[in-house]
């Protein structure tokens, strides 16, 4: 098998409200996968607000497609290495990170579909069903709205709602965070995403305002960039710390585990240098006894928490309009039955393409 061109499209996703009060899109880049024996592979990245997709489309295009172009697709630890080590100049994170993503999620898409097994099988699975919580509550968001959103999440069965801390007087995020613990009930635990906003001694602060709420982590806290303050915030605050959705590699998250930086990963499919990366990712983890609960794309990770022992929830946020894809699978009691079709199960809708694309 030889993989004979790579399509690739960056595809503007509006948002509906509420999360469209903080942001009007997010850009999809995408990469369509075909090969001389009729088997094509779907990949694809989420960037959050727009930011870099023409970026992230041109360096798929110009410094990784050349290097999978007439390639065995079967052979993907072997690219994967080919993609990473292509630029020693620019380290594997940002534009390059998400673009290597979205071909390596395609080419094991190709492999699923020859091997007939959804991955999560192919890799040894561990469940079928995965937990969920449901995200949002962004900054910009009235506390009515948060409350509205949150009870939706409840509606289909969730039973973890996670929400922003983005105020810069922590009292007012405490005021939220209890008005909508109050909503939701007692069966509803909860989360606060800071999402890097703080320094050590404001997560220190706010940290302690929340103690008392039994949340079940505090994200995100401080620049991904800077483990050491993430660890010291870790050993500081009573809340367990999770963190990860901007890092890229196995060897960043090496120190958050050395440091002990957090008790729960979050690894994001489209950034940390596709599922190859991600899957090394979830089972280093997986040696310390820390809990991977993957970012965003819930469709996606589902694959990767349902072929390890240390999966713990996916992140449920209505970002997709109902006519982007075929195959999503549906919430039902606050958890995903992982699909059980072939390769990652899902596919561009019909017209998809030519509603979504950046002209």
């Amino acid at each position: 098998m030889k993989v004979t061109a790579i399509e690739s499209v960056v595809l503007s996703v509006p948002t509906v409200k509420p999360v469209a009060l903080e942001f009007t899109e997010h850009r999809l880049v995408a990469a369509l996968i075909h090969t001389d024996e009729g088997v094509d592979g779907l990949g694809y990245t989420l960037a959050f607000g727009g930011g870099g997709a023409e970026s992230i489309q041109v360096y798929l295009e110009t410094r990784l497609k050349p290097l999978i172009l007439g390639e065995d697709p079967l052979f993907v630890e072997r690219l994967w290495e080919r993609m990473f080590r292509a630029d020693r100049g620019i380290k594997r994170q940002g534009v390059a990170a998400y673009a290597l993503s979205a071909i390596d999620i395609g080419l094991w898409d190709i492999v699923g579909k020859t091997a007939g097994l959804p991955l999560f099988k192919l890799w040894g699975a561990a469940t079928d069903r995965v937990p969920a919580y449901g995200s949002g509550g962004w900054g910009n968001y009235r506390t009515e709205d948060v409350i509205a959103e949150a009870q939706r999440y409840v509606g289909r069965g969730c039973r973890y709602y996670k929400m922003k801390a983005h105020h810069p007087d922590p009292r007012v995020n405490r005021e939220r965070v209890v008005a909508v613990k109050k909503a939701v009930g007692d069966g509803v635990r909860m989360m606060v995403d800071v999402n890097q906003r703080l320094d050590v001694l404001g997560n220190i602060r706010q940290a302690q305002l929340l103690e008392d709420l039994d949340l079940v982590w505090y994200e995100e806290p401080v620049l991904a960039d800077d483990t050491a303050a993430c660890a010291e915030v870790a050993r500081s605050i009573r809340i367990p710390v999770a963190t990860g959705e901007n890092n890229y590699s196995r060897f960043e998250f090496r120190e958050l585990i050395e440091r002990r930086a957090a008790r729960y990963l979050m690894p994001d499919v489209g950034r940390a240098n596709g599922f190859s990366e991600t899957l090394k990712i979830a089972r280093l983890a997986a040696a310390h006894q820390v809990l991977v609960s993957p970012h965003v794309v819930h469709e996606l990770s589902l694959q990767i928490v349902g072929a390890i022992p240390n999966g713990f929830l996916v992140e449920y946020m209505d970002w997709a309009p109902a006519d982007l894809f075929t195959g999503l699978p549906a919430c039902e009691d606050g958890q995903f039955r992982i699909p059980d079709r072939p390769g990652h199960g899902i596919e561009l809708a019909p017209g998809a393409v030519e509603k979504y694309r950046v002209r």
